[in-house]
This record gives C-alpha cells, structure tokens and sequence, in this order.
C-alpha cells in the first residue's frame, strides 16, 4: 500500500505499509507498534491464542479487524460467542472482541479449538486475560498462558490521525493549527475525536482554532472532550 501525502499544513503520518486494504490510514506510532509487530505474521505456523489489551478508545478492536481481514477468521463479539456452533470454526482462525464478556465454558472451548491445526484465537480486552476472574480451574491455567501485547491510549500521531479521518468524514477542512490545537485538550481516545468533530461540525463555521476553543468550553461542564 502507497502512502498518501500529507496535505500542506497537516503533519505526515507513517503509515503500515503491509497491512491489508481496509487499514489505509492506520497509524503506527509507538503506542501501538507492539501489537501490530505481534500479528504481522500471526497465526503463521504458531497457532493458539493471543491477547491484546488496552484502554477504551486506542485502536484494538480496528487493529484486530486489519489482522481479522488479512487471515480470515470468523469475528465474534462478546456474549454472542456462545452461539456458534464449534463446528464452524474449527481449523480456523477466530477474533474474540470484548473477550472478558463471554462465558467461561465457552471460552474454555474457544481456546481448545485454537490449539487445533489452522485455529488461532485473538482476544480483545481492556485487561490481559491473567487479571481476569474465572471460576474453572481449567481456563485459569490457560488464560495465565495467554500472550498478552499491551496497546496504550493514542499518542499523538495516532490522535491527530483519527482527527483527520472524522474530519475528512464530515468534509470540513481545518485550518492548520486545529489539530495541534486539539491534540492538547481533549481525551486521547477515539471517542473523544468523534465528539469534538461532530460538535465543530453542528457549528456550521469554519473549522478555527477560536471555533475549537469554543467548542471545547462548551462542553467543560460535562468533562467528556478532557483528560
């Protein structure tokens, strides 16, 4: 995948090179680079399962659908994992988002099922699988053995990415010093992005940095832009 130049004013970015098509504009920075170094070539040969972790709002569940997309595996969320019949993903690589919902039993399996040849099991979670608390001895020991690769809240490279992105969504061009302006103010989360450009947007102005300071004082009270 080609890197796109960066639009005058706006900072360059490095993108993953290697990624499949649906992760153009992914940002690897040093908040992330450990997760995306760990599934660049996972499940090849290895197999079994892998967690990655990290706060609400930094990239997991986006970088584990890239990684879903490139080795297709069956996506399954949360509670809804104890629906599938084993039958279907047996041999085959599974993505296990908001992991720490399901059901011992069911986890129990999935992990069986990812030790079998062609299985792997990616789970996403806010915690490493070693924090959580389960009641079957069984899965206690193999969610200990679990590798868990942190990821952390967006630094700014990333933030200032997925500024640009909702930004591009909406069609609103900023002037140049926003982001920077933005990336010192609000939560560093994907959430806070989206939040702060849809109130910019419902604005109806031009996107300036006094816009933007406007923007956020009026949403201080609430607390939901800051960190």
């Amino acid at each position: 995948m080609t890197a796109r130049p960066a639009p005058p004013g706006q900072m360059r970015l490095p993108l993953q090179r290697d990624l499949p098509d649906g992760a153009e504009g992914f940002v690897v920075s040093d908040s992330n680079r450990a997760a995306v170094e760990a599934l660049e070539d996972w499940p090849n040969r290895i197999g079994g399962a892998m967690a990655i972790c990290g706060p609400a709002g930094c990239g997991k569940s986006r970088l584990a659908q890239i990684w879903a997309e490139r080795v297709g595996a069956v996506a399954l969320h949360g509670a809804e994992a104890a629906l599938i019949d084993p039958l279907e993903i047996e041999g085959r690589p599974v993505l296990l988002d908001r992991a720490k919902d399901v059901d011992d039993e069911t986890l129990f399996h999935l992990i069986n099922l990812a030790q079998a040849p062609g299985g792997a099991l990616l789970m996403v979670a806010r915690s490493a699988p070693s924090s959580w608390e389960v009641a079957l001895p069984d899965l206690r020991s193999r969610l200990d053995a679990v590798i868990s690769v942190p990821m952390e809240a967006p630094d700014d490279a990333v933030l200032a990415a997925m500024l640009d992105a909702r930004f591009a969504e909406r069609g609103i061009r900023p002037q140049k010093d926003v982001v920077p302006y933005l990336l010192r103010r609000i939560d560093r989360s994907a959430a806070a992005a989206e939040a702060v450009v849809a109130t910019l947007d419902a604005l109806h102005k031009p996107v300036t940095r006094a816009l933007a300071r406007e923007a956020l004082e009026g949403t201080d009270e609430s607390g939901e832009l800051f960190e």
